[in-house]
């Protein structure tokens, strides 16, 4: 293995050091950790433990600089606290570890200036950007590509990768499930006014409802949170209808905390369904009737995209990846009530 001088004891270890107990090139150490996929499973695993018995760490910044290439990649999410971006990041995070990539969070609360700062801010640090559910205008969003590899999550924009979820097939449930109870007349408690999903959910909604013969109204945009719900509760009561839609889940939950302190029973009097099956939509009371989105396989499909893009492989833009939904029939939702 070599001896150690007094010398050698008094500075940290180098690649070098790595590459000469390993018995390899020192190009083949730094593409072991700044390319693992590069580099065979078995000299690979020799030259991580080499490292780990002298205390050798690389140097990501050092990295960075020499190889162009930072190992990070950056994940976009518009609320941080909301429940349902919470296996998106999950699923993007693991696969990218796996890649031997590190993700990179930024939260623009809900905000396309926030969002573009936040990206200003890490330009040049990553190696390629995923934008969950973006607030930018599409001619924003297509700048952005100019810098390096970007996929789009929860939306789809021409030219540009996306992974969505079949929300036309998930609205489309919702509304057959209500209808099939004798609710009539549905109310969508909608999302934010620059949603790319609340206006296809929107329009899904229409659409259904010419469809079915149903009667749809809309009361929004609404902050998509369960204090907005709650909110939503007294405009819906200039209007009332037996059913009612939300654009997801907290919505849909604080809808049903407003109609309890109303004294207005669900589902007995009203009807709730929301939309992405997050963890709460099981544990409130009456337990949530919602379609249930594959979000983890939304964060891991899109990682998987960039990860390939920034390998070199062409982008898949000509359509989004569209995820399937599900109805996940509980509690919040029965049969419209007799007048």
């Amino acid at each position: 293995m070599g001896s150690t001088s007094p010398d050698d004891a008094d500075r940290a270890p180098t690649i070098y050091d790595v590459a000469r107990r390993a018995g390899v090139a020192p190009s083949t150490v730094s593409r072991a950790f700044a390319r693992p996929g590069r580099v065979s499973t078995a000299t690979a695993q020799k030259i991580r433990a080499v490292a780990e018995e002298i205390g050798y760490r690389a140097n990501p910044i050092a990295r960075a600089l020499s190889t162009h290439r930072s190992g990070m990649i950056a994940l976009v999410v518009p609320d941080i606290t909301n429940p349902v971006n919470f296996p998106v990041i999950r699923g993007a995070e693991t696969t990218a570890a796996e890649a031997g990539y590190t993700l990179v969070l930024a939260d623009s609360r809900e905000s396309g200036e926030r969002e573009r700062a936040a990206l200003d801010r890490v330009a040049g640090s990553v190696e390629g950007v995923l934008l969950t559910s973006s607030r930018m205008s599409d001619a924003a969003v297509r700048t952005l590509t100019k810098r390096g590899p970007v996929v789009v999550l929860n939306r789809a924009i021409t030219g540009i990768p996306s992974v969505v979820t079949d929300n036309p097939r998930g609205v489309r449930r919702a509304m057959e499930h209500l209808g099939s109870l004798g609710h009539h007349t549905i109310t969508y408690l909608a999302g934010p006014e620059a949603s790319w999903v609340d206006g296809m959910r929107w329009r899904a909604v229409r659409e259904a409802s010419l469809e079915l013969l149903l009667t749809a109204h809309r009361i929004g945009p609404l902050v998509p949170t369960v204090a907005g719900g709650a909110r939503a509760v007294q405009r819906w009561l200039e209007r009332p209808t037996s059913a009612v839609l939300a654009y997801n889940d907290q919505m849909a939950i604080g809808f049903m905390q407003g109609l309890r302190e109303r004294g207005i029973v669900v589902p007995d009097q009203v009807s709730v369904v929301g939309f992405d099956n997050i963890l709460a939509a099981d544990w409130v009371t009456p337990t949530l009737t919602t379609v249930a989105s594959p979000l983890r396989a939304m964060g891991a499909t899109a990682a998987q995209h960039l990860i390939a893009m920034i390998g070199g492989a062409k982008p898949h833009a000509q359509a989004p990846v569209v995820l399937p939904v599900r109805l996940t029939v509980r509690g919040s939702t029965g049969p419209r009530a007799r007048s």
